[in-house]
């Protein structure tokens, strides 16, 4: 199976608990030389440091973290500057993202990054013969290219590069034009396509010369002959013998697509491995056209190559993503290394190497080589051991093996080598264990790999493939007893890796056990237990029987929402619906069993009477403001009155009785044995989810400007649901003292203002929060904090730009971005966007329940 479809993901996710690190020297010289470009043209043309500032912001907000920025720099710096990439740049690109181009490209340049830019013109010389009245012809692919038709393009070539150079000198890069003179050729074949080159010869000296000029060298996809003859060759031909030249750490081709895409599932291909995946790619039957002659093509580059290189197919908009981010933005493709198996020692050959690399790994390498002597395990590798992994099998099918060491080099984690280590040993090993260290910095990347975890003593247990929670009560148990006498769980200890992950994902992990958290503010942390039962995590199910809910309020937007969701769930049944208005008629909507529900009027004492007898689980009150008291008291004073009640109205939130029901915020183990949950409001949520982890760091009081679709005011007729009244509008409502602002305030601990707003959309809701801030702070620095504290959380994303109201519509989870510092530092803005219907409401709901009733937490909740 190819690695697109094995691998979820190429780089790792960010650790949420990192250490900081000093500067590399060569971060801090270019650092340096960013600052003094700032000032130089803040002196010159303050519009100038203005764009020159808006371009590095543009960067901050799309890379993944402080430290992913200092190692890719790093990297890219240690070698000689024409060395460090090679971008071939379609002519659509400069047509239609010329802007963007230029943006990417003076980041790079400003942190004393030069990479050799190549670009080509097809689609603007067609336009141009066509507006001349010449047929463009092409044989094989290849374009026909008479001395008409070159005497075009060189005019449009000489455009398009002036084009380029002139949108990088706006934003005060040093570029130059390089329209001749570097590449030079041979007819490929006079008779059939007239003035076309084959590439015979590069000559890297205008390049050279550009650059220690400290230009941009900008080249157009042109050559000569010996004899002084323009010829017309591709862009990406040029490019590739480009790179043969310089041998750069990376190539990028430029894309309106942004990557390769599987031909069947039609998803991105995140990587390739070509010495582990390449006849795999070639054997399947969607591979062909295209997507076959391009691969075909960069292994042939590749092959020409250092193994240290790679070729990137992205979009515009994602280079700086691609170049600086574990993450990755487009189609990565490198050479990779092969991997192999080994159940003996003997089998290594080089024993001296062998022992440098366990060296990573064990205190004592040599003696960990005796005892793999004397037992049974298997190690798995690539060939120049970048990276190793050595399993200890279990005893018997019902545990897990042992993953008892796993390392590897930079060039490894850079490679992508460990993460298809570790996919090869899970296609063998469907059950397996192994700590890491609390401090480890890459423990998102083993959260990442792992089924589940649990901390304890500084060191955190993962596993995956466990069946049920007596396995995993059983493994935590072990892990604790041995742990109190300070041994391992058998000769060893996992060392964290630095490693790549190649999917866009800080969405979290299915099925972990989780350990109390600190409430709302701080930085996520693992707290350590010695319970050998913990209390009930995210993802842990402890209840496989089915609950009856009830729904007391049903006719509403929200109660059509949670009852489309229970009717997925695999362990919730519907059995009562109440709703005044709809009483009598079928439930539509609910197809569960073969009894029809049908709307009722349910009375205080049809609740009381329902409760003795036991009948319902889990009540839902889903009733306006005000209203559900008595339906409460009615529960409550039964004989029974054990049920679980889940309040959306507002009655309940600030009643300290009941638990409030913001699990990525709250204690998830007071929610798991709560009976009483007050869901927290729509704007509430979002807006405490977008100010949480900067508590710490306010210096006043946040402000939240909020706007919501018409849905927020319910299904009575009024003003702010009136479409005719909204339409080209935005009105404003409860100025002050709106009830959310209340409830705010007091779940953050800290006085906040709210101004809500209703709009002519249906449902989502989009908060722009200004945030006041105690010390000066960069992008980067409150990005990261966001992705500390929420890294691990399914229905939480943390982007770059300020998320769109439209592209969280009908989905479950809550976005947040932007990130926009004031020029003092001190002042922030965070935008954050949430469906009110669902996160805002029944999908937080059926959250609350899950955990309250037993089930896993995210059970019924799309994942989209």
């Amino acid at each position: 199976m190819l690695a697109s479809l094995r691998s979820v993901s190429r780089r790792a996710l960010k650790s949420s608990t990192h250490t900081p690190r000093l500067l590399h020297p060569t971060t801090a010289i270019a650092l340096r030389k960013l600052n003094a470009s700032f000032a130089t043209s803040a002196s010159d043309s303050p519009s100038l440091a203005l764009s020159t500032r808006s371009t590095v912001i543009q960067l901050l907000n799309n890379i993944g973290s402080k430290r992913e920025v200092e190692q890719y720099l790093s990297h890219f710096t240690s070698v000689q500057s024409q060395q460090f990439a090679v971008i071939k740049v379609g002519g659509a690109i400069i047509t239609e993202h010329l802007d963007s181009l230029a943006s990417s490209l003076s980041f790079l340049n400003h942190v004393g990054l030069f990479p050799v830019v190549v670009h080509g013109a097809g689609p603007q010389l067609n336009k141009m013969l066509e507006d001349a009245g010449v047929e463009p012809q092409f044989e094989d692919g290849i374009r026909v290219t008479d001395g008409k038709t070159l005497a075009l393009a060189r005019q449009l070539f000489l455009k398009e590069n002036l084009k380029l150079v002139e949108a990088l000198e706006k934003l005060g890069v040093r570029a130059r034009p390089i329209t001749g003179g570097v590449f030079q050729a041979e007819y490929l074949d006079k008779e059939k396509y007239d003035l076309v080159g084959k590439i015979t010869k590069v000559d890297k000296r205008p390049i050279e010369a550009a650059i220690e000029a400290g230009c941009l060298p900008i080249l157009t996809s042109t050559a000569e002959t010996v004899e002084g003859q323009l010829l017309n060759v591709n862009a990406d031909i040029a490019a590739g013998e480009l790179a043969r030249e310089l041998q750069p750490l990376k190539i990028v081709y430029l894309s309106e697509k942004g990557g390769l895409f599987h031909g069947e599932t039609n998803e991105k291909i995140s990587t390739i491995n070509l010495d582990e995946e390449y006849d795999d790619f070639m054997s399947q039957s969607w591979c062909k056209y295209g997507t076959r002659l391009k691969i075909k093509e960069i292994k042939t580059l590749l092959d020409d190559l250092p193994r240290s290189s790679s070729v990137a197919i992205i979009a515009t908009a994602d280079l700086q993503k691609e170049l600086f981010t574990d993450t990755g933005a487009g189609t990565l493709i490198r050479r990779g290394n092969r991997l192999t198996a080994k159940t003996s020692v003997s089998e290594f050959g080089d024993k001296a190497k062998l022992v440098e690399v366990l060296g990573r790994a064990k205190d004592e390498p040599e003696g960990y080589l005796n005892f793999l002597g004397k037992n049974s395990f298997k190690a798995y590798a690539d060939e120049p051991l970048e990276a190793l992994a050595v399993v200890l099998p279990a005893k018997n099918s019902q545990e897990p093996a042992l993953l008892d060491v796993f390392t590897s080099s930079k060039a490894g984690w850079l490679g992508n080598v460990a993460d298809n280590v570790f996919n090869s040993i899970k296609k063998e090993y469907p059950k397996l264990m192994w700590t890491v260290k609390h401090g480890d910095e890459q423990l998102g990347w083993h959260f990442d790999k792992a089924q589940g975890s649990f901390s304890h003593h500084g060191k955190v247990l993962f596993w995956y493939g466990l069946e049920g929670p007596e396995q995993v009560q059983a493994l935590i148990g072990k892990f604790i007893s041995q742990a109190e006498v300070a041994e391992p769980l058998n000769s060893g200890t996992v060392t964290g890796i630095r490693q790549q992950a190649r999917a866009f994902s800080t969405l979290g992990r299915s099925n972990a056990w989780s350990a109390p958290r600190q409430k709302i503010i701080g930085r996520r942390g693992f707290a350590s237990t010695t319970n050998p039962n913990p209390p009930l995590g995210k993802g842990n199910k402890t209840n496989d029987k089915p609950s009856r809910v009830a729904l007391i309020g049903a006719r509403g937007y929200t109660g059509q929402a949670l009852i489309s969701l229970i009717n997925s769930h695999p362990h919730l049944d519907l059995t009562h619906v109440s709703s005044r208005e709809l009483a009598g008629k079928k439930l539509e909507g609910y197809n569960k069993g073969d009894k029809e529900i049908i709307y009722q009027n349910l009375t205080v004492e049809d609740i009381r009477r329902m409760e003795d007898n036991n009948e319902v689980d889990c009540w839902v009150m889903a009733l306006p403001n005000g209203v559900c008291k008595p339906f409460v008291d009615a529960v409550e004073d039964s004989g029974n009155g054990k049920s679980v009640i889940v309040d959306l109205s507002a009655d309940y939130r600030f009643n300290d009785k009941w638990t409030y029901g913001l699990p990525e915020l709250n204690d998830r183990s007071a929610l798991s044995s709560a009976t009483r949950i007050s869901n927290p409001g729509c704007y509430a949520t979002a807006a405490q989810i977008a100010i949480a982890p900067l508590i710490p760091f306010l210096g006043g009081e946040p402000t939240v400007f909020g706007v919501s679709g018409y849905s927020g005011a319910g299904t009575k007729p009024s003003p702010k649901n009136d479409v005719k009244q909204l339409a080209d509008n935005l009105m404003p409502y409860s100025l002050t003292d709106h009830i959310h602002e209340r409830e705010i305030s007091r779940r953050l601990g800290v006085p906040v203002s709210f101004i809500p707003h209703v709009a002519v959309w249906f449902q989502g809701i989009h908060h722009t929060v200004n945030i006041p801030l105690s010390k000066e702070m960069t992008s980067r620095e409150i990005r990261n904090l966001y992705q500390d504290r929420y890294a691990g959380e399914k229905l939480i994303k943390v982007v770059g730009e300020a998320p769109l109201v439209k592209n969280i519509s009908g989905k479950h989870g809550v976005e947040v971005g932007g990130f926009g510092v004031h020029s003092s530092g001190k002042r922030v803005v965070v935008c954050a966007t949430i469906d009110n219907l669902l996160k805002g409401a029944a999908t937080q709901c059926l959250q609350n329940m899950n955990l309250a009733l037993g089930y896993s937490e995210y059970e019924g909740i799309p994942m989209d």
